[in-house]
This record gives structure tokens, sequence and C-alpha cells, in this order.
């Protein structure tokens, strides 16, 4: 169930994340071991619902981002391991976390934790995956580095807050919505992306720069994440389709649709998302709305401005490699919806 929304940039079709894959390999093999090593417990449920969604399959882009960033300006030490961890850590525990506020019942085609374990065990294991980032910054010993991932932490949890504050609301805006996304998933990409230069000893003007990469690389795949969910297929998703409908959440293909719509068209979205009848009669209908006033291919149309946000960031940088599969690492997010 969806509908498919093409790209008219036919660079974006060949976008890949391989690059990034590959240069980062060695340090990203590193990193494996010690998420490994730091899931353990000897509180045996611990690393059976930790690794359970570690190995779950997903891209760890974000660790990816971390070492690159760190890369990217020379850096030769070990801080960036425990760092890129650090954020993985911080992520999965997120993601434990929105499974039991959203329940949640598949993450990446698998049963989510809080299905397996309950709900208490995903929250708390959660918590401890936390605990063990923390420990991580400490050991690296930049109070920088600490300040940016814990500040990072607070603002993540503020927008899960927000997104609580908005559910299922109508007149949330669109201001509304970039806040929520801003908070919830942009501020890890943008801190993920900047304690890379901070170990590496650059300059404010490098730190913002790799930032404000990050903070919009963030918008954009948000955004792409909120169009597939009605524009996609399970397998890309990792979730169902129209499971955001399902749990009325309020993202920018249904904020559109219902401030383009007629009286009959918004009434209907308060009977669907409001009123709680998000069946799947009603998300056929939705995907007509949003189809036929643009909810899709003007949010994809948003996720490719702060794309072009994050090129211009990384835009008076040097020529490199890690340069290059940084910058094509915006196309593959947006090429998702391809």
């Amino acid at each position: 169930m969806g509908v498919v929304i093409p790209l008219d940039e036919g660079k974006n079709k060949l976008a890949s994340v391989k690059p990034l894959v590959d240069l980062t390999k060695a340090d990203m093999e590193r990193v494996n071991q010690l998420i490994l090593s730091k899931a353990g417990s000897d509180v045996q449920m611990i690393p059976e619902v930790a690794n359970h969604l570690i190995s779950s399959g997903g891209k760890r882009l974000r660790p990816m981002l971390t070492l690159a960033a760190a890369s990217l300006f020379g850096y030769e030490g070990d801080h960036h391991i425990k760092l890129a961890t650090s954020v993985e850590f911080m992520h999965t525990a997120t993601l434990l976390h929105d499974d039991v506020v959203d329940e949640s019942d598949l993450r990446r085609g698998k049963s989510t934790a809080r299905m397996i374990w309950g709900n208490q065990a995903s929250v708390l294991v959660g918590d401890f995956l936390l605990g063990q980032a923390f420990k991580m910054m400490v050991e690296v010993g930049s109070l920088e580095a600490l300040d940016v991932l814990s500040s990072a932490a607070t603002v993540i949890a503020e927008g899960e807050v927000m997104q609580l504050s908005v559910a299922k609301n109508m007149e949330t805006t669109e201001d509304d919505y970039l806040e929520v996304i801003r908070a919830k998933t942009a501020a890890l990409f943008a801190a993920a992306a900047e304690v890379g230069p901070i170990v590496a000893n650059t300059s404010r003007a490098e730190r913002n720069a790799l930032r404000s990469y990050g903070m919009n690389l963030g918008l954009a795949f948000q955004l792409v994440d909120d169009a597939l969910d009605y524009g996609g297929k399970a397998a890309d998703l990792g979730k169902n389709v129209g499971d955001d409908f399902r749990e009325g959440k309020i993202t920018l293909p249904v904020i559109l649709s219902w401030r383009r719509g007629t009286a009959e068209d918004r009434a209907f979205w308060r009977k669907a998302i409001e009123g709680g009848e998000s069946n799947d009669a009603n998300l056929e209908h939705a995907l007509g709305l949003i189809t036929r006033y643009g909810g899709l291919s003007d949010t994809i149309a948003r996720a490719q401005h702060y794309g072009t946000i994050a090129r211009d960031a990384l835009a008076p940088l040097p020529a490199s490699p890690w340069k290059s599969a940084l910058l094509e690492v915006i196309d593959f997010c947006i090429s998702r919806v391809g």
C-alpha cells in the first residue's frame, strides 16, 4: 500500500552510502567490537535486548558520520571510536524508548524489543545503553565533546515530549513539526558530525560546518522517512507502510494535505487522526488526499532544500574522498524515495 514518488534529479538514483561504508570500514569494525563489549552485562536480559536491536541490520549512519568527520581533518587517534560507539548507543536507546512510546510492533522488519521482552525491559535497557554511552564520553576526556553529546541527549528527550504534545492534533503547524524533527532526529546527526572535528582539534568554523551539515542532513533524512510512510514499501521502511497514520502522528504530508484541503477533507482528517479512526480503509483515502494536494512531492522538495543546505555547509572545505563520501550521503538519504 502506498505510492512511489519519482525524483527529477537523476543523480540521486545512483547515490550510495557505499563510499562512506568503504572509507570507514576498518574503524567501524572497531566500533562494532566495542558495541558488543559495552552491551555486555551479567544481567542476562540486557545483552539479549540490546543485541536484538543492535544486530537488526541498521546502516549505522550516525557513527559513520562521527568517524568520517574526524578523519576528514586527519585525526589519527582512538577517541573517535568511543564517540562513534556512544552515538550509536544513544540512537539505539532512543529507538527502544520510541517503540514503547509509539506502541510499535515492528522495527527494521523484526518484532520490536517491547513485543518480546515487554515495555519495562525496553525502557530500562535503553537507560543502560545511555549510561554506557556517557561512560565512554567521559573516558575520551573531552569536555567539549561531552557537552555536545549530552546537550543532544537533552534535546532529543525534549523532542519526544514535543511529539507527544502535538500527537493527534490537526492544528499542528509546519513550524511545530520542524521543531519536533529538529530535536528528535536532526540533533543527534548534528552532534555526531560535530564531535569528529572536536577530537581532531579543528577551528570553530570547521566545527560549525560539520554541525550544520549534520543538522540539515538529519532534517532531510526525517522528511524522507515521513514521506516513505505514505509512499514507500515495508521492506524499505523497516516498518509497516502507514504506521505513522495508524499511530496518529502528525507529519508533513498530513499537515500539507490538511491545510490545502476542503472543509470535507479536514473533517476526514479530524475523524481519522483525532478521532482514532485510522484503519486501512481510511489509510487508502488519506493516501489519495496526500497525493491530490502534493503532500508527498512537497515533503520531498523540503528534504532536497535541507540537503542543499547540508551540501553548502561543506562547500568551503578542501576536496577529499571523505568530503565526497559525506556529500553523496545527502543524495543517498533523499534517493530512498526514488
